[in-house]
């Protein structure tokens, strides 16, 4: 019997799927749900596990495009798994036939239609800004054909003395989505950025006095996203015009705070969420950030972890951004950047000190945010970030951490 493995679908909203890697060889003999393949969607990575056992015929190769559903192998259950799980015997080598010398021709005489792009051709040399004279033509009498302009790159100018290599790479179906979203988020928002900066030194002291004893008895380090995920709920709830998306001509708002946190996995920009913040402690959200973040690295994030979210945050800081203006990640309508910390001198009670301070920027979509309540989210951001004790943990610093 051989039975058809067809792509099961991802998530709702998933029509198709890149086959990224196959795990197995045409011929292997494959167990039941050991992962033969590696499949790209627009949200995530996913494994393809093997439904039977058996000996598996590739019908796709990688970097195909195939729609959910399509049969993308074979597997015949009825031969027998080969003894210590070899792979098929590998063919007999060939012996190799010298080819006859190719007859050399003459080049053919120039025509009208030397050099001269066909319609799809001119096409992609107009978006690309090229001149059809750039182009070498490898159709009939020279014309220049689609493939010829597909493949020209414009002139870098005048070659320098070393090596001008080159390559190129097939971007994942994960990336392109990411571009796409991020083009319309530029296009169909009217997106404006307002900025702040925070004095860190009270989280300092927080965390030098409690974070080995927050390690121990909960395993997971006291890190900044706790304190910018809490300050970023309570200021939500002080302006929830910031928790809202435009759907139509209507705005909608929730009363949940789902927060998005972007981080960095091998395939891309990932954007995991923490559902329902609001009813989390420090702990609990260091502890999720913790397991999205894991689950996002080692490719194991689905397509559920990553749908939704009423707010992002994005820490740029981690590869040293000083500031940036992050772009929203919709249908959301706001989007906090964080960046790195620096000892910067500031003026506090009259008095110049050295103080580590972190610049923080909200980009927000304008249709439905004033510049009000921008403004006034960010500074509740920032008050809740130098008065953590009294402002995130109602003056019981023990109790907060649950120590």
């Amino acid at each position: 019997m051989v039975l058809e493995m067809k792509v099961p679908s991802p998530g709702e909203s998933i029509t198709e799927v890149e086959i990224a890697q196959w795990l197995v060889e045409d011929g292997d003999y494959v167990e039941k749900d050991q992962a033969i393949a590696e499949v790209d969607s627009d949200k995530a990575t996913l494994e393809l596990p093997a439904e039977v056992s058996g000996v598996i015929t590739l019908k796709a190769e990688e970097g195909d495009e195939v729609a959910v559903g399509a049969v993308v192998c074979l597997i015949d259950t009825s031969a027998e798994a080969p003894a210590g799980g070899a792979k098929k015997d590998a063919p007999a080598e060939k012996k190799e036939v010298s080819a006859p010398a190719a007859k050399v021709e003459a080049p053919a005489a120039k025509t009208y239609a030397s050099g001269s792009p066909s319609p799809a051709a001119k096409k992609i040399l107009d978006e690309k800004g090229m001149d059809a004279n750039q182009v070498s033509g490898s159709g009939r009498d020279g014309r220049i054909t689609k493939e010829d302009a597909v493949k020209a790159t414009p002139s870098m100018g005048t070659p320098g003395p070393g090596a001008r290599g080159e390559s190129r790479t097939k971007l994942s179906m994960l990336r392109r989505k990411v571009a796409e979203r991020l083009v319309e988020a530029k296009n169909t928002t009217a997106m404006l950025t307002t900025f702040n900066e925070v004095n860190m030194q009270p989280i300092f002291d927080l965390r030098k006095e409690y974070k080995e004893a927050f390690k121990t008895k909960h395993g997971v380090s006291l890190g900044f996203m706790s304190f910018f995920t809490l300050a970023v709920v309570r200021a939500l709830e002080m302006y929830p015009a910031v928790n809202s998306m435009i759907d139509g001509k209507e705005m909608l708002t929730f009363d949940y705070k789902d927060i998005s946190i972007a981080v960095s996995g091998p395939k891309g920009l990932m954007v995991p969420v923490i559902r329902n913040a609001e009813n989390l402690s420090f702990r609990g959200v260091e502890s999720e950030v913790k397991r999205l973040a894991i689950r996002a690295r080692d490719g194991q994030i689905t397509v559920d972890e990553m749908t939704g979210g009423t707010f992002t945050i994005s820490n740029g800081g981690v590869f040293g951004s000083m500031l940036s203006t992050p772009i929203i990640n919709p249908p959301q309508s706001g989007i906090l950047g964080m960046h790195n910390i620096v000892e910067r001198p500031i003026v506090k009670d009259g008095e110049i000190i050295i103080a580590p301070i972190m610049f923080v920027a909200l980009s927000y979509d304008h249709r439905i945010i004033d510049g009000k309540e921008s403004v006034g989210f960010l500074v509740a951001v920032k008050e809740a970030l130098e008065d953590p004790i009294n402002i995130l943990m109602d003056g019981d610093i023990k109790k907060a951490l649950e120590m």
